[in-house]
């Protein structure tokens, strides 16, 4: 699936959110969706990123990976991930139906 299949409170919830923290946090979001089949599935994959990028012990390499040499505050990155996680709850709390898609 494409970013674009994704409903506009998932992409909000996600994909915006990133972006509003930072243009390169945005790529490793969007690039899930390409392994995804559907919304369910890329929440769930978008939720276990974001574990393992909270548990990572080499954060700081990761961090350099994700910014491409240029990483944010730790602290300021952690809280975006979990907006993210937060906001994503909410989204599961929207019946699929009830959710709004542009296509």
């Amino acid at each position: 699936m494409d970013t674009d299949d994704l409903s506009n409170e998932t992409y909000k919830a996600v994909i915006i959110t990133a972006e509003l923290f930072n243009h390169d946090l945005t790529l490793p979001f969007g690039c899930l969706a390409m392994k995804c089949k559907d919304e369910e599935e890329y929440l769930s994959k978008t939720e276990q990123f974001i574990k393992e990028c909270l548990e990572d012990e080499n954060i700081d390499i990761l961090m350099d990976d994700l910014f491409f040499g240029n990483p944010p505050c730790e602290k300021d990155f952690k809280n975006t991930l979990s907006e993210i996680q937060y906001n994503i709850n909410k989204v599961r709390e929207i019946p699929l139906k009830q959710r709004t898609f542009d296509f």
